[in-house]
């Protein structure tokens, strides 16, 4: 099946559909997994991946895993 064709075909079920339950776990599904942005490196990240990058974040900070814009810089002469 073609990817036109199978969108359709969603979208008719889905237009079919009678459970307001059965459309929010689509609807949930849908804002977890679709692309919502892209990492440094251009790689796809969805809304679940930056959940989860943004928590790694927040506990390096946590635990003062930075690291000072100088020896950023010198790191990055490395490059």
């Amino acid at each position: 099946m073609s990817l036109p064709a199978a969108k359709l075909t969603i979208v008719q079920k889905i237009l079919a559909a009678e459970q307001e339950s059965f459309l929010q776990r689509i609807n949930d599904m849908l804002d977890n997994e679709m692309i919502a942005g892209y990492a440094f490196e251009g790689e796809p990240l969805t809304k679940n991946a930056c959940t989860t990058r943004l928590a790694i974040a927040e506990m390096q900070l946590r635990n003062r895993e930075t690291i000072s814009q100088e020896n950023l810089e010198k790191e990055s002469e490395d490059w």
